[in-house]
């Protein structure tokens, strides 16, 4: 028995000497390097790493910071017949929708693609009233922080919310996948692997892009001709220029394209905004192919 407990007692000795002399970290940086440092002497998993990374920044952004912006949100009108809201189901394949008249300021509600299935299974003759199916808006502020909305969205059991701004307009909308992405990674989805397509267009000038799509791909379908002779995929170009990985919302000019990196974590690129500029634009600005 005494043995034991000399034991416990030279493991506790041990380890505050061990903490005497590397020092306890004194802010979330020391936190980060200390557990670099670990993983790098193979005491911590790399993905475990990325996850403590992810869940520290998250304490640290808004929802600003994740939110799809207003502009690329995948609405249903709330006046739309069935056979159209299916329609918007069925091309997006999401599954929460916010309902807002032609103004999206107007959010109604949010309805669930699951909850449609009892209209079809009672086989109703009458017409289809989507207000029957409609949830509650839950409305948060762009500075709300990250953490704080996933309590919420916890507690609450609740999946979406639209995002407003300071003016009470409708500036996006925030789901808990998009927090969950920033701690464990891009989460992709049946309907994210058979897209056939690594680029998706929003307008004429904007798409959104996957980071690993290759460098071939990405000129063959811009008639571009960025070289590949270091990298491989778009999201190794733009961390090879920029010289670091890059965070959300940071963006890069190359050539006549503006990337904006819409996720990452402390490891790669996962998904770009690409905004294609006009050649005056470059005049304006004095930016060199």
């Amino acid at each position: 028995m005494s043995e034991k407990k000399d034991r416990l007692e030279s493991k506790g000795w041990l380890e505050r000497l061990s903490q005497a002399l590397l020092g306890e970290p004194q802010d979330r940086e020391q936190l980060v390097d200390l557990l670099r440092d670990a993983q790098s002497r193979n005491l911590l998993a790399e993905d475990v790493l990325a996850m403590v990374e992810g869940a520290l920044e998250v304490a640290e952004q808004d929802v600003r910071d994740i939110m799809v912006p207003r502009g690329q949100m995948v609405v249903v009108h709330r006046d739309a017949p069935i056979s159209d809201v299916l329609k918007v189901i069925v091309d997006s394949g999401h599954s929460r929708f916010p309902v807002a008249a032609e103004d999206k300021d107007e959010v109604s509600g949010i309805l669930l693609a699951k909850d449609l299935l009892q209209f079809f299974a009672d086989d109703k003759d009458e017409n289809f009233n989507i207000r029957e199916y409609l949830r509650p808006v839950v409305y948060v502020p762009e500075s709300k922080r990250l953490n704080v909305l996933l309590a919420e969205f916890r507690s609450n059991r609740n999946h979406m919310a639209i995002v407003a701004d300071e003016y009470g307009g409708v500036s996006g909308l925030v789901t808990i996948e998009d927090i969950l992405e920033q701690i464990v990674g891009d989460i992709d989805d049946e309907h994210d692997t058979d897209l056939g397509s690594n680029i998706l267009k929003h307008e004429d000038d904007l798409f959104v892009l996957r980071a690993f799509t290759g460098i071939d791909e990405f000129n063959e379908y811009f008639h571009t001709d960025f070289p590949d002779n270091d990298y491989e995929t778009i999201g190794g170009m733009i961390m090879h220029h920029l010289g670091h990985v890059p965070k959300r919302q940071e963006e890069i000019i190359i050539g006549q394209c503006c990337f904006k990196v819409l996720r990452a974590d402390s490891r790669r690129i996962y998904m770009l905004e690409l905004r294609r500029l006009q050649p005056d634009m470059f005049a304006a600005k004095d930016i060199r192919p």
